[in-house]
């Protein structure tokens, strides 16, 4: 872990501020993953009001904790993504269906309209979009239970 030649602290009013190296303050900075995805831990740039790139981060785990902890803590209501532990049932086996589903939030439902909605990623995370554009994630679909491998394994 490197130090900074940079500073980063949550303004009184709620937006972030940031101090680049040559002493300039840049107020309503926003954090942006460049593969939200694939390397959530990876690349990310703080973005100024006018939407240009301020700062980039190689790698999030080179920050300090306090300095990592105000990203992720203003990334969070942006990237929120609800995590399917169990799936319930499904409407029909073939598209459109509607599933319901259990997540670490509670109960919820949601329209897949097509198998080409479930798109597979490494380790058997699984991110699967609703007729609304919501994405649900699955962290690893080998270790869901019986019930829920099954039907899964319908679509895939």
């Amino acid at each position: 872990m490197t130090t900074p030649d940079w500073t980063l602290r949550r303004d009184p009013q709620g937006p972030l501020q940031l101090t680049t190296a040559d002493g300039q303050l840049h107020t309503d900075v926003l954090p942006v993953r460049a593969f939200p995805l694939a390397a959530p831990g990876e690349g990310l740039s703080l973005v100024g009001s006018d939407g240009h790139e301020l700062l980039w981060i190689d790698h999030l785990s080179t920050l300090d904790a306090a300095t990592r902890a105000l990203i992720e803590e203003e990334l969070a209501p942006r990237e929120f993504m609800p995590r399917i532990e169990r799936i319930l049932s499904v409407s029909s086996y073939a598209t459109p269906s509607t599933w319901t589903v259990e997540t670490a939030r509670g109960p919820a439902q949601l329209v897949l309209k097509a198998e080409d909605d479930i798109r597979r990623l490494e380790g058997g995370r699984l991110l699967i979009q609703d007729g609304h554009g919501v994405l649900f994630e699955v962290a690893d679909r080998f270790a869901l239970d019986r019930v829920s491998k099954r039907i899964l394994n319908r679509f895939l």
